[in-house]
């Protein structure tokens, strides 16, 4: 059960990394950014979409620990 819940807590701090890293990556997007006519997604809006699949990875992570141990929990209850 400790081991779960050091997970747990791994998967969320690694959510909130990502989500900031998320943000600050929006924030420095530019009006070239998001007027670019290329071939394409900018590289900004690349690693953009990429942080986001990233941190729904963790969060999926972090429910599904939380979910074991309920479900840990409740049968020892």
């Amino acid at each position: 059960m400790f081991f779960l819940a050091i997970l747990l807590l791994a998967a969320m701090f690694a959510t909130l990394f990502i989500l900031i890293r998320g943000l600050v990556n929006m924030a420095g997007t530019t009006s070239q950014d998001l007027e670019a006519q290329g071939d394409g997604p900018s590289p900004r809006a690349l690693k953009s979409q990429k942080l986001m699949q990233q941190r729904i990875l963790f969060q999926a992570v972090a429910i599904g620990v939380a979910a074991i141990i309920l479900f840990a929990l409740s049968a020892k209850g």
